[in-house]
């Protein structure tokens, strides 16, 4: 599993990214409209638009049965500015479930249109709340912020209004503001998605047992296969990030059982079963979750277990894919950070993120991949406040702590390093098939601590300085004799391959 994973969602969507951010959520934005033309009993189209009004999430094909609905309508009537915007949130919700950045310029011009038809002015809070969601799906959280305020502001009870402003406040850091507007939300709404994303809030704060709890509400709380799909996909994440792999795999079982195609149930599913050496299902599960949501963060962790399986020639064609490609995933900064970070050039990732963290991407995980790219390019004293950053939100990731006891490492800070380390493999032993048995080896090396030691808080920093200029030296002697055989490994399986 990527680092980021445990932060996720989807998650993606993760939360975040989440996540895939807006997986479950971007047809919120709709406005409250039914196809008049739709036959009785209702047809795919109506059933997306229902869902939308029930804030819930619509089955794929329905919302593309919606797409092609509204514009053949629009054919006919061009000046509806209504049907502009459901076709403009629902080409968003197309590109994001599917990972096609082609849909959200479709988006904008549809969104926009919809303005040029009925200005922002004379009350088309549709529109608006539709392009804070297409700035939420670039990830451009401080305009998905703008356009959240602006509606709030004209509209203060519009339910749908505050999904989009905790997307968007989670995106920067202000996790405060995301937690009253989620606040806000409950007093205005309850149902399904609404408990689901409060799990998801109480989940980033720590609170695992309210998380739990709430998610178990959201799932008893659903009315239709695709919520009943979503609420059990958020149970297994939770019984993921406990480092309950057995449990996580029930869940996104349940979950396939309502909606067989369910990609992040299914990649769900492929990082359960890789936690529990059940890799040729766990690849799988994979490739059937990347032909139905090819999201970034899926092709680099699939990559990941590939190269932790050494299959080098499967995770560089992953890796190859990711930077080859156009994608419609907010996650998308930080899954080309932590890319560059452990398999390219580090410094291209710190650039990267320290792009991202000026416009004001301060979430946790963008303060994760920072800091992990910067001690990669050799800046561990750089690296540690983004990393504490990353771990003092409330967030329980073995990933992110592994990282900062990475970090403390590299500066000679060994204490502080074995706490850490061993709170990760203790959240989660097995959080990633690539990173997991590192944190146990790194582990290994530090050793069990000196009763007689000096007390890291009481050397000099010249001192700590030294001790971390030596084991950056043994850690890059090491980096270069795992390549070497890395390479000689690969090089003997295409010899295998070739002769067979």
């Amino acid at each position: 599993m990527s680092p980021m994973k445990s932060q996720n969602v989807s998650r993606v969507v993760l939360a975040s990214g989440v996540g895939a951010v807006l997986a479950a959520t971007a047809l919120l934005y709709l406005p409250e409209f039914l196809d008049r033309d739709a036959p009785r009993p209702p047809g795919p189209a109506e059933r997306a638009a229902s869902a939308a009004h029930a804030g819930a999430p619509a089955a794929l094909p329905d919302l593309v049965a919606l797409i092609g609905e509204r514009e053949r309508w629009l054919r006919r009537h061009p000046d509806d500015a209504p049907s502009w915007a459901v076709l403009g949130a629902a080409y968003t919700e197309r590109g994001t479930r599917l990972g096609d950045a082609r849909d959200l310029p479709r988006a904008e011009r549809a969104l926009n249109r919809s303005l040029a038809e009925l200005p922002a002015g004379r009350g088309n809070v549709d529109a608006q709340l539709g392009l804070g969601v297409l700035a939420g799906a670039r990830g451009d959280w401080k305009g998905a912020k703008e356009w959240g305020e602006r509606v709030r502001k004209a509209s203060p009870r519009r339910w749908n209004t505050y999904p989009l402003l905790i997307d968007a406040y989670n995106g920067l850091g202000d996790y405060p503001a995301a937690r009253k507007a989620m606040e806000r939300l409950e007093e205005l709404r309850g149902g399904s998605v609404v408990r689901g994303r409060a799990a998801q809030v109480h989940r980033d704060r720590g609170w695992r047992e309210d998380a739990d709890a709430t998610a178990l509400d959201a799932a008893a709380l659903a009315a239709t296969d695709a919520e009943r799909a979503a609420a059990h996909t958020r149970l297994g994440q939770f019984a993921w990030e406990r480092g309950e792999p057995a449990e996580a795999l029930e869940r996104y079982g349940t979950a396939l059982r309502f909606v067989r195609d369910h990609a992040p149930a299914l990649a769900g599913r492929a990082r359960a079963l890789a936690a529990l050496g059940r890799t040729d299902e766990a690849q799988r599960d994979w490739r059937d979750a990347l032909a139905r949501q090819p999201l970034p963060e899926y092709v680099l962790e699939s990559g990941e277990l590939a190269e932790a399986l050494g299959l080098s020639g499967d995770a560089g064609a992953a890796y190859a894919r990711l930077r080859g490609g156009s994608w419609a995933s907010p996650s998308t900064e930080v899954v080309l950070g932590l890319l560059d970070a452990d398999h390219g050039d580090p410094a291209v990732a710190v650039a990267r993120l320290k792009a991202a963290w000026a416009r004001g991407h301060r979430s946790v995980a963008v303060a994760d991949a920072l800091g992990w790219a910067l001690y990669r390019a050799g800046e561990p004293e750089e690296a540690l406040p983004y990393a504490r950053r990353a771990t003092d939100e409330g967030l329980r990731s073995a990933s992110y702590t592994y990282h900062l006891g990475e970090i403390e490492r590299a500066l000679g800070r060994t204490g502080a390093a074995r706490r850490h380390l061993e709170e990760a493999l203790r959240i989660h032993p097995s959080f990633s098939p690539l990173h997991a048995p590192r944190a146990e080896a790194a582990l290994a090396r530090l050793g069990a601590p000196d009763p007689d030691a000096v007390p890291e808080d009481a050397l000099s920093e010249e001192e700590l300085g030294r001790r971390a200029a030596e084991r950056a030296a043994a850690e890059r002697k090491a980096e270069a004799e795992r390549e070497k055989a890395g390479a000689e490994t690969g090089k003997a399986g295409a010899g295998e391959r070739k002769a067979g």
